[in-house]
């Protein structure tokens, strides 16, 4: 992490204000939280306020000036080939400083043993793949961002949780946001939207790399750190309303540049990575997000959806990420890859991706596997309950699945 002088007139004078925008204002619906704050989101950002506050568990002091980082590690390469991995999320104070290790008492180990025993499965299987160590040490990671970073959230502190809130449960709130955040945030797909792709022998100008990821956000300029002129990581900056565990993210400028030249920039390909020489266009054909919804439509209405395991439900919709066209798409949710096997879809561990297709029906795009957009179930789910999804007819309940972007 870096630290630099710059006054907090700086910070304050970039505080998000268009009204419609990719960022802006990141609210992260479907968090599924262990905790509720009880924090008003209405309120001043942070490093925003004309006067102190007195409540810090509903408003982030000093590290207000918070940073979503991002690696694309090439070598060795981690994580999926086209996305960015997480490397954490900083609460660097108004002017840039910052402070670290906070409170040792808070040092907690064996983070996916936490999460996984206090209902977050899902956060720790996104962490599995999106946010991993390049050595391979996934476990000590997490510990380290969560005791470097995590235990100076003023938000976090135990004083702040509900009473008779388990040992470590603001450290579950911490890494569920900070995924949901990063997913909030898809660098890759935004930089091959505008036809910036990794390769082996390409180079872009910063200009370039900005000038599309301000476009895609909304109008927010990260920043970016090159090491050896080729691109390493992205920080992304927020300031808060509310409490880490539940409030909403006001997307600003970065108030500092990162170390990447001017020209001259590289973006390596990961191994595994399709060779390229050249730069390209989003992926060929219409009407596919890069991310989204999808929503189960029987007899002309909606009913529900589908869940990160790929069973349909009338819960919280998960976000699906797709890659490809519309004639030849996979997906993955945060459960890992989608597939269909033996007429039955699923996502998961393990799981081998399956091509999808996407058919157009009036102003609606709907999912298709192997042509045909009839998927099928052995009921209607309501409330928690949840059915299997199968490809094709034969079961009572017919219907068909949408995607509607994020």
């Amino acid at each position: 992490m870096f630290s630099a002088g710059i006054l907090l007139a700086l910070v304050s004078s970039v505080v998000a204000t268009p009204l419609h925008s990719a960022l802006s204002t990141v609210d992260l619906l479907g968090r599924d939280t262990l905790l509720s704050s009880g924090c008003s989101t209405t309120g001043s950002a942070s490093c925003h306020n004309s006067s102190s506050v007195s409540n810090l568990c509903c408003f982030e002091a000093p590290g207000g000036l918070l940073l979503q980082t991002q690696f694309w590690d090439t070598n060795p390469s981690t994580g999926p080939v086209d996305s960015w991995t997480i490397h954490g999320l900083w609460p660097d104070n108004c002017d840039t400083t910052f402070t670290e290790n906070c409170d040792p008492s808070r040092a907690y180990t064996g983070i996916g043993s936490l999460l996984s025993a206090n209902g977050a499965s899902d956060t720790l299987a996104f962490m599995q793949t999106h946010w991993v160590d390049i050595n391979g040490q996934n476990e000590q990671f997490w510990e380290h961002e969560w005791s470097t970073h995590g235990t100076c959230m003023s938000t976090l502190k135990p004083t702040c949780l509900p009473s008779g809130s388990v040992r470590g449960a603001e450290a579950v709130a911490f890494f569920q946001t900070v995924v949901k955040l990063f997913q909030s945030l898809p660098t890759f797909t935004w930089l091959q939207n505008a036809g910036i792709i990794p390769s082996s022998t390409a180079t872009f100008t910063l200009s370039q790399l900005t000038t599309a990821l301000k476009s895609a956000s909304g109008g927010f300029t990260p920043a970016l750190d090159c090491t050896s002129g080729a691109l390493n990581q992205i920080s992304w900056y927020f300031n808060l309303k509310g409490s880490i565990i539940d409030g909403s993210f006001v997307a600003i400028n970065a108030p500092k540049a990162g170390s990447c030249p001017s020209t001259g920039i590289k973006y390596p390909l990961k191994s595994g990575s399709p060779s390229s020489t050249t730069t390209a266009g989003p992926p060929s054909g219409t009407g596919v997000p890069s991310r989204g919804t999808i929503h189960a439509i029987r007899s002309g209405s909606t009913v529900g959806g589908l869940l990160s395991a790929g069973t349909w439900s009338t819960q919280t919709l998960a976000t699906f990420t797709f890659s490809g066209s519309s004639s030849s798409f996979t997906m993955t949710s945060s459960k890992g890859n989608c597939g269909v096997s033996g007429g039955s879809l699923t996502c998961g561990s393990g799981v081998t991706l399956t091509s999808f297709s996407a058919v157009t029906s009036g102003s609606t795009l709907l999912l298709a596997s192997g042509g045909s957009t009839s998927f099928t179930s052995d009921g209607s789910p309501s409330g928690t309950t949840v059915f299997p999804v199968f490809t094709g007819t034969g079961h009572s309940q017919d219907y068909t699945l949408s995607i509607v972007s994020a």
